[in-house]
């Protein structure tokens, strides 16, 4: 029962991005030939709500749901790692058509050779662990 609010999270999350057609093809297609401003704007508000969150839980010390202090760490600015990790996930993104987000609520769509990308996405994970060590960093 304690993963209970995590998953209606899930849930809520999936029908956020359904309904705000951030699941779409289309709209990725068109984001990406700067057709349309749609997903910009959902973008956007995430990263402004991003920016609002982290605020909130500095000013008023949050913790996690064990009771810990959330902390931030801040990371190296180097620009090789931002460069080529960008590349990289905005390649993915443009040629799937859906970043991670999206991919498991095409899946909850019973759309299932989203699961391709799933894998992709799972082995890309795993080769990065198996290579970080080698990477600009």
């Amino acid at each position: 029962m304690k993963g209970l609010k995590f998953i209606v999270t899930g849930i809520l999350f999936g029908i956020v991005m359904s309904k705000s057609e951030a699941i779409s093809w289309y709209r990725i297609q068109e984001m990406f030939r700067f057709q349309s401003f749609h997903m910009y704007g959902i973008i956007g508000t995430a990263v402004i709500l991003g920016v609002i969150a982290v605020y909130l839980i500095k000013k008023y010390q949050l913790r996690d749901y064990q009771g810990n202090p959330i902390t931030f760490t801040p990371k190296e600015k180097s620009v090789p790692r931002y460069l080529y990790g960008g590349i990289i996930f905005g390649l993915g993104w443009a040629l799937v058509g859906a970043c991670p987000g999206p991919l498991f609520v095409n899946l909850g769509y019973a759309y299932w050779p989203i699961l391709i990308a799933i894998f992709g996405g799972v082995v890309g994970t795993y080769l990065y662990g198996v290579l970080k060590d080698r990477l600009p960093h």
